[in-house]
């Protein structure tokens, strides 16, 4: 009996140690993404359009700017697209690089194509995985292209961001595909015409604020929803006040369910109020300092997209 209890144990550490040994040498994978046929523009008015997505409804600087210079967003400051942000969660810590055009810490060196898949691909240029944060995936070309047209105006600044570092939860999920880039679901528009109709709500929902990805409960392991869309009970822990750690914050519903959802609550005076009065809560991981930048016509979209959606049960 004791021999075929050591055999057993034998058998067990092995597989452990096979299984370790699989996740170390396969997890740093190489990922294959078209280039999208992106070039960047010197248009003043394609320019302008980036800035306003970069700050504004894409918040971009939410993450790529130290958290101390948040406030300046909120006063419209072009604050320098350096880096900051970082999130510890169970795959790893990671961090937003510096995505000024500076050549050796920023994306000075990178062509237009390689932002591009990027931002639609969640793979960086040197083929490596990013983390789907950015569910840019569906942008249009007009808009990535006034994205990237914007960062190239940037005035360099040189900040070397560290790299992100995976757990070894996180190497395993890579390692056995679990994690893997996002790519569009369906093919993403050329262009949409901004305006203050329920369609264009869910282009600034879906593809550019990115209110699905908050507002859906999702498994902090591998980012999957777990939740009805829309209906809240995503928790996330607080972002950029030292006096609030520890604290948790549940996403709100924002359907229009009449019991458990906010979007009943309000009128759309009174959402776009909200929205423009930026920051309330501290702590608050709702990118309110860019939102308050978002212009009138395109929340009164996203007020009415979302008051178009199928009201369901949520916790939060």
């Amino acid at each position: 009996m004791k021999k075929v209890i050591l055999s057993i144990l034998l058998l067990i550490v092995i597989v452990v140690a096979g299984l370790i040994t699989y996740v170390l040498t396969s997890w740093n994978k190489d990922f294959d993404a078209p280039y999208p046929e992106i070039t960047a523009s010197t248009d003043s008015a394609v320019i302008a359009r980036g800035a306003y997505l970069a700050y504004g409804p894409g918040h971009c600087a939410y993450c790529h700017i130290p958290p101390e210079k948040l406030p300046a967003v909120a006063s419209g400051e072009h604050v320098p697209l350096s880096g900051g942000w970082e999130m510890a969660i169970p795959p790893g810590t990671f961090r937003a690089p510096n995505i000024t055009p500076d050549k050796e810490t920023g994306i000075g060196n990178l062509s237009d194509a390689e932002i591009a898949r990027a931002l639609r691909y969640m793979v960086k240029h040197n083929n490596k995985f990013m983390l789907p944060v950015m569910e840019f995936t569906e942008m249009s070309d007009d808009d990535i292209t006034a994205i990237v047209s914007f960062l190239r105006t940037m005035e360099p600044v040189r900040n070397q961001v560290p790299p992100s570092e995976y757990t070894f939860l996180g190497k395993a999920l890579l390692a056995f595909g679990a994690l893997k880039p996002q790519g569009p679901k369906k093919t993403p528009p050329v262009s949409v015409t901004p305006d203050s109709t329920a369609s264009y709500g869910s282009y600034i929902a879906n593809n550019v604020a990115n209110c699905l990805g908050c507002h859906t409960s999702r498994d902090m392991k591998t980012g999957a929803f777990i939740g009805p869309v829309f209906a809240g009970g995503f928790v996330m822990p607080a972002e950029y006040d030292p006096e609030m750690e520890g604290y948790m914050f549940i996403t709100p519903n924002i359907t229009p369910d009449q019991e458990t959802g906010v979007m009943a609550l309000w009128d759309e005076e009174t959402f776009v109020e909200r929205f423009q009065a930026g920051r309330l809560q501290p702590g608050s991981p709702m990118p309110w300092e860019a939102f308050a930048m978002m212009n009138e016509m395109e929340l009164k979209a996203l007020y009415q997209y979302l008051q178009s959606l199928e009201p369901q049960k949520g916790s939060g």
